[in-house]
């Protein structure tokens, strides 16, 4: 028997709109796929709807290792200007190396849509177009973001100790000027034991 006011079921929070429809645009996607190749196997023969598959795959392939190569080229290229003082402004343009992996991974899916999601996006407007509006989205929502999420998260601090204790702290900037470990309202008192 328990004492007191005994608290109410928690409510579970709402589902958002991808995790509900995701599942069934995957599983439309896929009859799509399926069905396209059908028709293309209907109006050919079975031979060519294998070359398309082989084709995508090898292209795929070819687009990822292409773009990989690129990454690491730049990678190298900047780690070596740093290393000699050179400015950020003249570091290798890499943008676009994602949405062209990302290009190659669905030429690599098998499905006549995914070959053509994946020839468009190695088009460089076409990628250049997606990479504004991803960053776009992106900044917006780190703007949206409420109280208690992310932004939060930088606030506050858990220190997990070696004797499994759990410390609840807040992070605080060192302000120039100030000595370290100050705070505004003084020095900053040792955790206790």
């Amino acid at each position: 028997m328990t004492t007191g006011a005994q608290t109410p079921y928690p409510t579970r929070p709402r589902r958002s709109r991808l995790r509900t429809f995701l599942p069934l645009g995957v599983a439309a996607w896929l009859v799509l796929e399926i069905w396209l190749l059908t028709v293309v196997a209907g109006a050919s023969n079975g031979l060519v709807v294998l070359l398309l598959l082989v084709a995508g795959l090898v292209l795929g392939s070819v687009v990822i290792k292409r773009a990989g190569r690129r990454a690491f080229q730049n990678l190298s290229e900047t780690l070596q200007q740093q290393q000699g003082g050179v400015t950020a402004a003249s570091r290798p343009n890499s943008e676009g190396n994602g949405l062209m992996m990302m290009g190659g991974l669905l030429l690599i899916i098998p499905g006549l849509v995914s070959d053509v999601l994946g020839l468009v996006l190695l088009v460089p407007p076409v990628q250049k177009a997606v990479s504004r509006y991803a960053e776009r989205t992106f900044e917006r929502k780190l703007r949206e973001a409420a109280q208690g999420s992310l932004g939060d998260a930088f606030q506050q601090a858990r220190i997990h100790r070696p004797d499994g204790r759990i410390v609840r702290g807040e992070v605080i900037r060192d302000e120039p000027g100030g000595a370290p470990g100050d705070t505004p309202q003084g020095p900053r008192p040792p955790l206790a034991r």
